[in-house]
């Protein structure tokens, strides 16, 4: 069964965001476990995102939380953002294109 993780958080500084998330995507060619990955800016909140980032099993989801360049990530994604960045777990239980 597949896993998505679902990033909330406030950032008036996206472009550097997402040139992070390309960043981090170089750094981890070969080694990361993400088969997917989507970032979307809400439409009536200014500031206002989520990513949302699918693997093929909550345990593949774990070893891409244990890569140094997902903490090194995650360190300096916080200091982009206003306030904490919420972070939900789910279990995909359907999907259809």
């Amino acid at each position: 069964m597949s896993f998505v993780q679902i990033l909330e958080f406030n950032t008036k500084r996206a472009g550097e965001v997402e040139s992070l998330m390309n960043e981090w995507r170089t750094q981890t060619e070969g080694t990361r476990y993400v088969r997917r990955e989507v970032m979307a800016k809400h439409r009536d909140r200014p500031d206002h995102y989520v990513a949302v980032v699918e693997f093929s099993s909550y345990e593949e989801a774990q070893r891409n939380s244990k890569l140094p360049e997902t903490d090194r990530f995650n360190a300096r994604m916080a200091k982009l953002c206003e306030g904490p960045i919420e972070f939900s777990n789910y279990d995909v239980i359907r999907d259809k294109s």
